[in-house]
């Protein structure tokens, strides 16, 4: 019933929030025009999400291009996003290294941590493990979550690095506490399994907690799993079966299955052969192969 991995996270962000200087649309249009370039980039937020405008990813790319060329360093890391995504611009990963390559430079760790994306996939950049390694330690340096959290990674697997279990929990530390619901996943798993740590359900059920409040759907799901088998908690299958509906409801297949597992049972929940059914449905066209089994069973029966 218990399913559970280390999860490498690779994210390439989009959306920027407006900064706070400047939050009205006749404010960002005078600064923009007056030649200050957060308004530029503050303007170039507003077409590329729609907010006071109509989107307008064109408009969005110039805008961005002139806070890039003044010297603003998210207008840069934005431009590279349009650039990689194809949005309003051909797509064009080369030109989105260069961005991203301006925004690390000009103090972004978001821009360190996207270059640290390329150089790790091979986009853009001949592959390197030892300038991804590089970049999201820069990136984590200077406040990047996710930048930790990739280059714990590394140290988990030996990418670039020697393998390093103790330094890996120091990293996914750091990202939970910046926030990153993987961190606290992957540093929950850690004590879980007692990897690189003695095992201890209680501060797993605490991280996986976390996680799961950050919405981290396979967090929810482990954490279901703790509370149906009384792991570090009191056992409860009331609280197993919420928590799995959460896990299911945000797209983790195997949630929908351990569901569907409780409904079957009548554990935490009416029993109903129907209601276990469609879950295994679902959970098999999350990808789930134990979900498409059950499913044949019952649907036979």
């Amino acid at each position: 019933m218990q399913k559970m991995m280390f999860i490498i996270l690779i994210v390439m962000g989009f959306g920027i929030q407006i900064n706070a200087e400047i939050t009205t649309l006749k404010g960002a249009k005078k600064a923009c025009n007056g030649g200050y370039a957060t308004g530029c980039y503050n303007l170039g937020v507003r077409y590329a999400n729609g907010e006071g405008v109509k989107q307008d990813y064109f408009k969005a790319v110039k805008l961005y291009t002139k806070a890039c060329d003044g010297g603003n360093a998210l207008g840069c890391y934005n431009l590279g996003n349009m650039y990689f995504h194809g949005k309003g611009v051909k797509q064009d990963k080369f030109k989105a290294v260069k961005l991203y390559t301006k925004a690390c430079d000009g103090g972004y760790a978001g821009g360190c941590f996207n270059l640290g994306i390329m150089y790790s996939n091979g986009e853009g950049v001949k592959q390197s493990n030892s300038k991804a390694k590089e970049l999201w330690s820069k990136a984590c340096d200077g406040g990047s979550a996710e930048g930790c959290f990739n280059l714990g990674n590394m140290y988990l697997n030996g990418e670039g690095v020697k393998q390093s279990n103790s330094k890996a929990k120091e990293l996914w530390s750091k990202a939970c506490d910046g926030g990153s619901a993987e961190g606290c996943f992957n540093l929950g798993l850690m004590y879980d399994k007692g990897k690189g740590v003695k095992q201890d359900y209680f501060k797993a059920v605490k991280l996986y907690t976390k996680a799961c409040d950050g919405g981290y759907a396979t967090g929810c799901y482990n954490l279901g799993v703790r509370y149906a088998n009384g792991e570090g908690v009191k056992q409860d299958y009331f609280k197993a079966v919420k928590l799995y509906t959460k896990a299911c409801d945000g797209g983790y297949a195997t949630g929908c299955f351990n569901l569907g597992n409780m409904y079957l049972n009548g554990e935490g929940v009416k029993q109903s052969n129907s209601k276990a059914k469609e879950l295994w449905g679902k959970a098999c066209d999350g990808g789930c192969a134990e979900g498409c089994k059950n499913y044949a069973i019952l649907n036979k029966r």
